[in-house]
């Protein structure tokens, strides 16, 4: 079975997917939503897709299309999602899932009423790194006893990850802690239970905070301490540390070394090293074989009810 699925959002993260995409067998990108829709085209042309169109209802009222990728910015996923699934197609929304508690729950109704695969970009679990400590907890040989997490960029301006012009605010709380929040609670396997925050001074022009400490514990005990910055000037990126009862390991997107700096070997974790394509993978997988998806969005709402209940302690 090959899974039709259009893109939308032909930014720096939608090329990402598009690669991916493109080393999948049974999946074929066959249509491009991009604003403007000459950026569009180029990343279509790329890669031979002939359709590109700035507007999502176009390729919505396709009937050879299954499903959509959504890659756009995040003030516009939990509408979109909501308009793919009303329109009978399976959706993977790029993290964040929501900018609001209520969206994300208005997302996951949709998503239970049609009984189709709706599923949220999570990347973190399913980066061969993340994914070979957690076959170590699974395994019973490991178990987190502090997360120590730095999320660093530099964004005074709004620019995406390429340092191009963003037309949308993005935001610490909303988008990036949701990679740690989400990740913490899957990995410790136990639910947050407490947080605390706080936030530096908003930007006089961006309107956001531009620095952020976020504490986190489960319910097993587990702690995990979150440092999040658009003021950094270095690498960007998020960092993880997992401190536990019987190692240190620190994951930088798909690599992983020990606490010391040991490379670790996690090429043969996954079907690939690039966590990107394994987590399209899950989506186009889940589609086939008709199943409920990891980082679902039934399954990733917990991390959006900690962001509420956070955002609710801010002054």
């Amino acid at each position: 079975m090959t899974v039709n699925i259009a893109l939308a959002g032909a930014g720096a993260f939608g090329a990402k997917h598009l690669d991916a995409l493109a080393v999948i067998d049974d999946a074929q990108v066959v249509a491009v939503v991009g604003v403007p829709v000459e950026s569009a085209r180029s990343a279509a042309d790329a890669h031979g897709i002939d359709h590109v169109t700035d507007d999502l209802t176009e390729v919505l009222a396709r009937s050879d299309i299954d499903a959509v990728v959504l890659a756009t910015p995040t003030p516009m996923h939990a509408a979109q999602a909501i308009a793919c699934l009303d329109a009978g197609k399976h959706v993977m929304v790029e993290i964040p899932l929501c900018d609001s508690l209520a969206d994300g729950r208005a997302v996951a109704e949709h998503a239970a009423a049609t009984g189709l695969v709706a599923m949220v970009g999570h990347t973190r679990r399913f980066n061969p790194s993340h994914q070979w400590i957690r076959r170590r907890i699974v395994d019973g040989d490991f178990s987190i006893q502090h997360m120590n997490v730095q999320t660093f960029f530099f964004r005074r301006t709004n620019t995406n990850a390429l340092g191009e012009p963003r037309s949308w605010t993005d935001h610490l709380l909303w988008h990036h802690a949701a990679h740690t929040v989400d990740l913490f609670a899957y990995q410790a396997g136990s639910p947050i239970v407490a947080a605390n925050a706080m936030e530096g001074p908003l930007h006089p022009e961006l309107g956001i905070a531009m620095d952020m400490s976020i504490q986190l514990r489960t319910e097993s005990g587990a702690l995990c301490t979150l440092a999040l910055s658009f003021n950094n000037e270095g690498p960007f990126g998020t960092f993880f540390r997992y401190i536990g009862d019987t190692g240190t390991y620190i994951a930088r997107y798909d690599d992983l070394v020990d606490g010391n700096e040991t490379p670790i070997d996690v090429s043969d974790v996954d079907v690939s090293t690039n966590g990107i394509e394994l987590q399209d993978r899950e989506f186009v997988a889940a589609i086939s074989e008709g199943r409920e998806p990891n980082a679902s969005v039934a399954d990733v709402m917990g991390c959006y009810e900690v962001l509420d209940m956070i955002e609710r302690s801010l002054p």
